[in-house]
């Protein structure tokens, strides 16, 4: 696991992990995300900027960017709702929906805000 600290270590903006890098530290160094987040836990560094926008932002003076939208495209919304279980939709769906889509994971992140799904889990375990 040195190999993993090292790069964690030195990955850090403003004494964190923006989840950007920690998602390309995996793919550069063929390492899982589940790797990636025991090792950050281990080191007690903190996963910033999520990608679907829902927290980390804090040098931007706000926690999140996710907003709720005033519509969801209908083809959007069944993706969703295929996607969920009680309630809950997992970071990895929004992730593939968003690509399935070609929108931003921002969006698709808002247009779950506003069909009030919660996101979880995360896939570096921060939620």
């Amino acid at each position: 696991m040195g190999d993993i600290e090292t790069a964690l270590l030195d990955s850090l903006r403003d004494g964190r992990l923006p989840c950007a890098f920690a998602f390309r530290l995996a793919e550069e160094n063929n390492w899982t995300p589940a790797q990636i987040a025991t090792e950050a836990n281990r080191l007690g560094i903190r996963i910033s900027r999520c990608q679907l926008g829902l927290f980390g932002y804090d040098a931007f003076g706000q926690k999140g960017l996710v907003q709720t939208l005033e519509t969801v495209p209908g083809d959007v919304t069944v993706s969703l709702h295929d996607a969920e279980k009680d309630g809950q939709i997992a970071c990895a769906a929004l992730w593939r929906i968003a690509q399935e889509h070609g929108l931003p994971r921002i969006a698709i992140a808002s247009a779950a805000e506003t069909l009030d799904l919660r996101i979880s889990p995360c896939q570096l375990g921060c939620f």
